[in-house]
């Protein structure tokens, strides 16, 4: 401890040596002036030992502005919203020692490093300091539950261990093996988030040295529903990368492609062949991804996902479109993916706690009987879905906004009938025990039946949603829907028929 304590004030002397190279007036390639002195020690060394970092930094808006200043911005133009920020970082930008010091007596991953007590990993409960209202939106969102809503719900369960598993032959059937925690950790929980925990300390080798440093258990992991050690859920970085958390990053549609992506969820893919999409494809170069509030029209002529789902926009002369959310289920009505029937948006986050009439934890029973009690009313349904049209109406007609819905509406109905007849024919194959009903997942004709629901009902609807007409069609749609439908029906006859 003492010889940590003597090369923290070396350091600290070193940098008072050569402080003279960080004055006001440098390029932009230099630290501004009001950096804290804990976070000029740490720069000082991770700019050799992680260049990369503390360059991604000196881009961000972190690195440029301090609390204090940002909280002197009108409303609609602020980028903080705690109404109180600790006196001690209000007139320093934020910098690497403001966000891993946040907090230490709840984090687990807490340790003194170089004379300085730190966290591993920044957490959204550190990021409140400063984002309060953006952390409590979110905390109660689905995304903050993604873990739990998989790992806690058994029905999900089986599917996790029926996909990733090693799959054997044995006494003339296929064993699905359960799947490693690693294969676990990079397939589904990459996206839902894993649970860091630490076991006691270890020794790293690095160009410095050797160094102590929390053992993580279930690290690295950004998914979005990432429980931390000091138990707070979600990642911001999973939208807002380190370390530059670059808000115009995480307005683009690739940050939400790194998990909505085909088969199951094809948003990105049938955002890129819609209209919207060929627009920013073209002219994104020429967009203004930074500006807060985000205007309509002038900053931007095409929604992003980040648009319609969560932005604060407003129209050129700055009346508010809709305001700023991080519940990103917030502006939806319906959930049209990842289960067997679209329904209305549960009512919270914790969709593990929902138990409809077949005693299962899903919103939906296997014969589209919805859990209404565990679901939003039809009057938040209407509210949500106006407050979506509010961004729609901000470039089109109330006459074209109205067919859009209207449509969607039809293909919503449309896509959930065809899957319930598909259900109808796996029921009876089910109940007269062509199929083991034990678990839904690991079958052929199980599999056949998931490809129904899980990859081409939810292409149509995505497709219909977003305007991307050939995924509703033949890439992943109508066609692969009726295909499989057919299939499932040949199997059906067979096993009836003895063949």
């Amino acid at each position: 401890m003492k010889k940590i304590s003597i090369c923290a004030l070396l350091l600290f002397s070193v940098f008072l040596l050569t402080s003279k190279i960080y004055a006001i007036g440098k390029s932009q390639h230099d630290l501004p002036y009001a950096v804290s002195e804990q976070t000029k020690i740490c720069i000082l060394c991770h700019k050799n030992v992680t260049p990369g970092i503390v360059e991604d930094w000196k881009t961000s808006r972190h690195s440029k502005i301090t609390p204090e200043i940002a909280l002197k911005k009108t409303a609609l133009e602020r980028r903080v919203s705690s109404q109180t920020i600790p006196e001690d970082i209000r007139p320093v930008v934020v910098g690497c020692y403001e966000c891993h010091s946040q907090n230490i007596s709840q984090h687990k991953d807490s340790f003194e490093h170089f004379g300085f007590w730190i966290n591993v990993i920044v957490s959204p409960n550190d990021c409140r300091t400063c984002h309060a209202v953006e952390v409590e939106q979110f905390s109660g969102s689905k995304k903050a539950y993604a873990l739990d809503n998989l790992r806690e719900n058994p029905v999900y369960q089986k599917f996790v261990d029926a996909i990733p598993g090693i799959k054997e032959v044995g006494d003339k059937s296929i064993r699905c093996l359960i799947p490693s925690e690693n294969s676990r950790r990079e397939t589904c929980y990459a996206c839902h988030g894993t649970e860091i925990t630490v076991d006691g300390m270890k020794e790293i080798q690095t160009n410095t040295g050797s160094i102590e440093v929390p053992n993580l258990q279930n690290w690295p992991n950004q998914g979005v529903g990432r429980i931390n050690p000091d138990g707070s859920r979600g990642a911001c970085t999973a939208c807002h990368p380190r370390h530059s958390f670059s808000i115009e990053i995480a307005r683009k549609p690739y940050t939400c492609s790194q998990c909505h992506l085909e088969p199951d969820i094809p948003a990105y893919e049938v955002y890129c062949e819609s209209k919207h999409g060929n627009i920013f494809l073209t002219k994104q170069d020429t967009w203004n991804w930074n500006n807060v509030p985000w205007k309509v029209g002038k900053d931007f002529q095409a929604p992003t996902c980040a648009a319609c789902h969560n932005s604060l926009l407003v129209t050129p002369e700055g009346k508010e479109v809709v305001s700023r959310t991080h519940d990103f289920g917030s502006r939806l009505w319906v959930r049209i993916f990842g289960l067997i029937y679209s329904h209305p948006q549960p009512k919270n986050g914790k969709t593990y706690e929902i138990e409809n009439k077949d005693g299962l934890p899903l919103p939906v029973t296997f014969m589209n009987e919805p859990a209404v009690e565990y679901l939003i009313d039809e009057e938040e349904q209407l509210l949500r879905k106006k407050e979506m049209k509010k961004v729609c109406n901000s470039c089109h007609s109330t006459d074209w906004v109205m067919g859009h819905f209207e449509k969607l509406d039809t293909t919503i109905i449309e896509t959930d009938t065809m899957v319930l007849n598909t259900t109808n024919l796996m029921k009876n194959m089910w109940d007269n025990g062509f199929a083991d009903a034990s678990n839904p997942f690991d079958e052929l004709i199980e599999l056949l039946w998931v490809k129904e629901w899980f990859f081409y009902a939810n292409s149509i609807r995505f497709a219909s949603a977003m305007i991307g007409a050939d995924h509703a069609t033949f890439k992943n749609g109508w066609w692969q829907l009726t295909e499989n439908f057919h299939e499932i029906y040949e199997y059906s006859k067979k096993c009836e028929s003895g063949h």
